[in-house]
């Protein structure tokens, strides 16, 4: 799962949390995959929970009956690295990530360092992707 049911819109700025960032670097590659994002998504970015930024909504349901919502795509600049929640388990998966360069993967996250690391034609690709795959998933 990418986010615990904590993880919620909220009405935060994004532009107050990115301004916050204390690496230039880091928050130049923020705003780089804002921009990214937005593209491929079409939507505005927002703050979900303290630290997530994410474009569009993707509802969810459990054999349980539970429902949820969590971002389409998103992204937080963590100290570590810059954490993307991209959903894996689309054919291109595999192939796009051999384009992609330095990174590493989690469940349901992928870490870069920063932008210079990898391939933006190959990150857009796998967002775009991304998208494609859990919107096609989502409830209503």
């Amino acid at each position: 799962m990418m986010a615990d049911l904590k993880t919620k819109q909220t009405d935060q700025s994004v532009k107050a949390f990115l301004d916050k960032v204390p690496e230039d670097r880091k928050r130049n590659d923020s705003w780089e995959i804002v921009s990214l994002m937005e593209k491929v998504t079409g939507e505005k970015p927002k703050m979900w929970g303290e630290a997530i930024v994410g474009f569009g909504v993707y509802k969810y349901k459990y054999a349980s009956g539970r429902t949820g919502e969590m971002p389409l795509v998103g992204f937080s600049p963590r100290k570590q690295n810059m954490t993307l929640y991209i959903m894996a388990g689309f054919d291109d998966y595999d192939r796009i990530l051999e384009r992609l360069g330095k990174y590493k993967t989690g469940k349901a996250c992928l870490y870069i360092n920063k932008l210079a690391d990898v391939d933006e034609g190959a990150l857009e690709d796998l967002v775009r992707a991304s998208v494609e795959h859990v919107a096609a998933q989502s409830v209503e």
